[in-house]
């Protein structure tokens, strides 16, 4: 449970470069949607390390630039003492991104993402298979290509509700544990 408040706090942590900033807007949505959660909206350029410590989960995600940007790997650069003390383990997780080529390497960046998610030992949270994903999303996080569209919109709302239901049960587990 974050430490500023009753409720369970989702991080959605993006450069919001492109078309990125559009697509976060449906994961926030996604995850207010849950009951007992609150919902931290950080662009890059607002973003503050302490927060990463005081969530309760976090959904990251980068413009498709053939890999995730230069601005957001340099930021997590820094993020190396919480890589060493483990704090951000165990914290539930989830990546998205958006770009302008549909073989541009949306997975690849989603995996950059997911890879430095998993490298803080965070519990990554995808998106089951359903076959709204003939034409948008993957199975390892929200998608958008060319433009952000009613069903891109439909998984990243998706995606944030299943990152906030997971992290709001195992907020309920661990306070069951005491």
């Amino acid at each position: 449970m974050s430490a500023e408040s009753d409720s369970c706090v989702v991080l959605v942590l993006y450069d919001s470069q492109g078309l990125v900033a559009e697509l976060a807007e449906s994961i926030i949505e996604g995850a207010a949607s849950v009951d007992g959660v609150e919902v931290w909206d950080r662009p890059l350029d607002q973003a503050d390390k302490d927060e990463l410590v005081r969530c309760d989960a976090i959904i990251l995600g980068s413009p498709n630039w053939t890999g995730i940007t230069g601005r957001l790997k340099h930021w997590w650069d820094y993020t190396g003492d919480l890589w060493e003390s483990g704090e951000l383990a165990g914290l539930p997780a989830s990546a998205f991104t958006a770009g302008w080529s549909p073989s541009g390497g949306l997975e690849a960046t989603l995996l950059q993402l997911v890879h430095l998610l998993i490298g803080h030992g965070m519990m990554i949270v995808g998106l089951p298979w359903t076959s709204t994903m003939n034409h948008s999303g993957s199975y390892y996080g929200a998608t958008a290509v060319r433009k952000v569209t009613e069903l891109d919109r439909q998984q990243a709302h998706r995606l944030g509700a299943r990152v906030a239901r997971y992290a709001v049960a195992l907020q309920s587990v661990e306070a069951a544990d005491g």
